[in-house]
């Protein structure tokens, strides 16, 4: 099991920092995201970023650019996505929570707000991430809840997941994991804890990583639903690491069972084991 110590690789540059007469905020954002194309600003449909800028730049009078955590897709869910923004507005950073959540859409809230310490930037200062992805396990699918798991109607071995998700632990190369088309600078991540249980009828995985791939997790969780229900061989996971290979995976799983739980910076490790039993 990989050692769990968050520390931020990024080195402070000119750009975070607020212009002159600004401040920096910091944002924890919840959402559900089955009305939006996601969290980035596009052409193609509302955005949750969208909706934040607007609500923002009519709250401050000003032309606010929000930069966020990371980029959820659309139907994936977050519980604890961080931004931040800079403005001259002369708001008390904790209020800025309540005064933002009655502007926004009831699908968006501001959990949490507060002045950013210094030289903090919301992507870059990132060092770990805690994703969920919930199947319902059951005859037939669910009518309550059902935007937030999917369905697998065949029996799941939750034991049998959770063994397989331990190849995932530790540092290696990924490439086998990130959706086609993806390009980053490197395929190399860090998982520190991988878990999946079954509550009922529910079977939740939960992965703690420094990063993800581009449909990494939905991958994962693909891949062990296949596993869980006899349809794939265990073993998939050491093996798609050992080859790079993608099709020693499963199908990429629903959006709508993907949430990110938290982003984390350094010195969170407590908070990033407090969602594991």
């Amino acid at each position: 099991m990989a050692d769990l110590v968050l520390r931020s690789r990024h080195i402070p540059s000119p750009a975070d920092h607020p212009p002159e007469g600004q401040r920096r905020f910091m944002l924890r954002i919840e959402y559900d995201g089955t009305a939006y194309c996601g969290w980035q600003r596009q052409l193609n449909g509302p955005s949750v970023q969208e909706s934040l800028e607007r609500a923002l730049s009519r709250l401050t009078g000003e032309e606010i650019s929000v930069t966020g955590s990371s980029r959820t897709d659309a139907g994936v869910h977050a519980l604890g996505l961080c931004a931040h923004f800079d403005s001259a507005t002369r708001i008390p950073p904790q209020k800025l929570a309540f005064a933002l959540n009655t502007m926004l859409p009831p699908d968006i809230r501001i959990r949490e707000s507060g002045a950013a310490p210094e030289g903090f930037h919301a992507r870059f200062a990132a060092c770990g991430k805690v994703y969920r992805y919930t199947f319902v396990n059951t005859r037939h699918d669910c009518a309550v809840g059902r935007q937030y798991m999917a369905h697998i109607p065949l029996p799941l071995d939750a034991a049998l997941m959770h063994e397989e998700a331990q190849a995932l632990l530790g540092t290696h190369d990924f490439a086998a994991f990130a959706a086609s088309g993806s390009v980053v600078k490197s395929t190399v991540r860090t998982i520190y804890r991988a878990q999946v249980t079954r509550r009922g009828d529910e079977v939740e995985l939960l992965v703690l990583g420094d990063g993800f791939l581009y449909n990494m997790v939905r991958i994962i969780a693909g891949t062990l639903a296949e596993i869980g229900c006899g349809k794939r061989e265990p073993g998939a996971f050491a093996r798609a690491i050992a080859t790079g290979d993608r099709l020693a995976l499963g199908q990429t799983a629903p959006a709508k069972g993907l949430t990110l739980m938290a982003v984390l910076y350094a010195g969170e490790e407590e908070r990033a084991l407090s969602f594991f039993g």
